[in-house]
């Protein structure tokens, strides 16, 4: 128990420590487009198939969620959670791919493929649909455990058919923050 306690008040999100929290910090006089910030470690999962407000909550040390909003659709989001194992990191990314199975529905579909990143990762597509035909709308995350670090990235807005480039920043981004996670996980 002690050892476990010891680890979690150990573990901090610096500040300015994820890649937009500069962009998020500078003001913006434009009224459709803004930025939040949570340092809360109950936020919800930024990929949640289900709406489920306790997904990937379990074992959580600390949790640092931006999120971008353009009017009228457009939506990235970056966070950063530090668990207080890799076990409990990777319980959370195998419950989200429980929850992409299980939360589909006839308007709108998730699906999930392994990628190659960090210790472990999923490529996560949300598509909406009219009968067969992808339709207008949905969102493409890459969600990454390094360690005890689970990483997401997003991007939601009017995508059309799913392709290979709908991931490339998230991607990008993604790489980016496994060359400095380490520094404030237990990698």
């Amino acid at each position: 128990m002690i050892p476990a306690l010891l680890v979690a008040v150990s573990l901090a999100i610096p500040n300015n420590f994820l890649l937009y929290e500069k962009a998020a910090a500078t003001k913006d006089d434009n009224p459709e487009t803004s930025w939040t910030a949570s340092g809360k470690r109950s936020a919800a999962l930024v990929v949640n198939p289900c709406q489920n407000g306790s997904l990937a909550q379990s074992g959580r040390a600390q949790a640092r969620t931006l999120t971008y909003t353009a009017v009228p659709d457009y939506s990235k989001s970056e966070q950063v959670i530090l668990y207080v194992a890799a076990e409990a990191a990777g319980k959370a990314l195998r419950d989200l791919g429980a929850a992409v199975r299980a939360c589909s529905r006839p308007g709108y579909r998730y699906s999930a493929v392994a990628v190659d990143l960090g210790d472990e990762a999923l490529k996560v597509t949300g598509q909406a649909y009219q009968g067969k035909k992808a339709a207008v709308g949905g969102e493409r995350a890459i969600v990454t455990r390094r360690g005890n670090a689970l990483i997401v990235y997003t991007v939601a807005g009017e995508w059309g058919k799913p392709a290979k480039a709908d991931f490339k920043q998230q991607t990008r981004d993604t790489k980016r923050m496994l060359a400095k996670v380490c520094t404030i996980a237990d990698c």
